[in-house]
């Protein structure tokens, strides 16, 4: 005897196991690999361009230091629109950019851990 609301129960359920695995997968791909390299990180190229830091001042203001190229900007980021604010040399743009963090970035384990870890805190 054949029991199709038993079948189509299973049927169903492996479904949804198989969708929720795609979505865990997904997740840990765009984790690793997307956001990894930041939001332009795939489209870039030989990155020529990069924000080395950013300061923020305000709402919808900051100063945000660049390397285009050879040339450092120090630019000013507003509702307006941005300012050059200067042009540093290497040695100067080098003591405004962050230490560099030891090691690769966080997996998908640590980098969700964390966030849960945050989630936790409000």
């Amino acid at each position: 005897m054949l029991n199709l609301e038993g079948d189509a129960a299973l049927a169903s359920f492996l479904w949804m196991l198989v969708c929720v695995v795609l979505i865990i997968g997904l997740a840990y791909w765009f984790t690793k690999y997307v956001a990894g390299r930041g939001a332009l990180g795939a489209f870039t190229g030989g990155r020529r361009m990069e924000v080395l830091d950013r300061l923020p001042l305000g709402r919808d203001q900051s100063v945000v230091l660049a390397r285009v190229g050879e040339r450092y900007l120090l630019l000013g980021a507003g509702t307006a629109g941005i300012t050059l604010l200067a042009e540093l040399t290497a040695e100067e743009a080098a003591s405004w950019k962050p230490p560099e963090t030891a090691g690769e970035r966080p997996g998908f384990k640590e980098a969700f851990l964390t966030v849960m870890k945050q989630k936790g805190r409000r």
